[in-house]
């Protein structure tokens, strides 16, 4: 739960309605590209762990107006978890970014902020449940499912519908390949546009985080891993 009070959330949606008054000043500025996302995109970036990879296309973009950063966990743990935590998420705000926590991944389309919203893009990278049994078992590869089953109805309902993408990056063989993800977002109308591997080394200053248990600000091994990308089945899907 997050331990901030309401002001803070009001004062975040003050900034949110400032930054969305420079848009036309941010038109105006020249695109900027990281790998898949664009500096002229609305992106909302989904489950941040120490804020690290919002915060690397926030420096590519030379700006952050155009993000939208969430974490589940409360401001209070992101200072107690991540040793950069606190200095990610006010170096994104300086930048411009609004950054709430305590967003549920499977219920974020009723958040307070968000379900006004509407995305170009909406990235979630490494979704999880956290370790409450072991990686291989039924019962974790079941949590898992239902936590990207509810994650993509929640994601279709903030996407935009004429272009917009979903994007998740997971690991790749077992169990991974059991979570059935492709299969999960056909059944809630998305379709697949690309697969394309995943290199951390390409996003500067990402450092992927456990996030859960006495270890969670330890970074995991990526090995081989792929953003998967998704689009309304509904949108010129032939």
């Amino acid at each position: 739960m997050d331990t901030r009070n309401n002001n803070d959330d009001n004062l975040c949606t003050d900034d949110c309605d400032q930054e969305s008054g420079l848009k036309d000043e941010e038109s105006a500025k020249a695109e900027k590209w990281k790998k898949h996302y664009s500096s002229k995109r609305k992106i909302l970036l989904v489950g941040e762990g120490d804020f690290s990879f919002s915060l690397c296309l926030a420096r590519a973009f030379g700006s952050a107006h155009n993000l939208v950063a969430t974490s589940l966990d409360s401001h209070g743990d992101i200072g107690k978890k991540y040793c950069n935590g606190v200095s990610n998420v006010l170096e994104l705000e300086e930048r411009g970014c609004c950054v709430f926590h305590g967003v549920d991944a499977k219920e974020m389309s009723n958040h307070f902020f968000l379900k006004t919203q509407r995305f170009d893009r909406i990235v979630y990278n490494f979704p999880h449940v956290g370790f409450i049994y072991p990686e291989n078992s039924h019962s974790q590869i079941q949590l898992n499912k239902r936590l990207l089953k509810s994650f993509l109805a929640n994601a279709k309902a903030l996407l935009k519908k004429d272009d917009g993408e979903i994007h998740v990056t997971q690991k790749e063989g077992d169990p991974y390949n059991k979570w059935d993800l492709v299969k999960k977002a056909e059944k809630k109308g998305l379709t697949l546009l690309h697969v394309e591997p995943f290199l951390k080394d390409e996003y500067a200053g990402y450092d992927n985080k456990r996030a859960h248990g006495k270890l969670s600000d330890a970074s995991f091994p990526v090995g081989e891993a792929s953003t998967y990308k998704f689009k309304l089945l509904t949108s010129n899907t032939h």
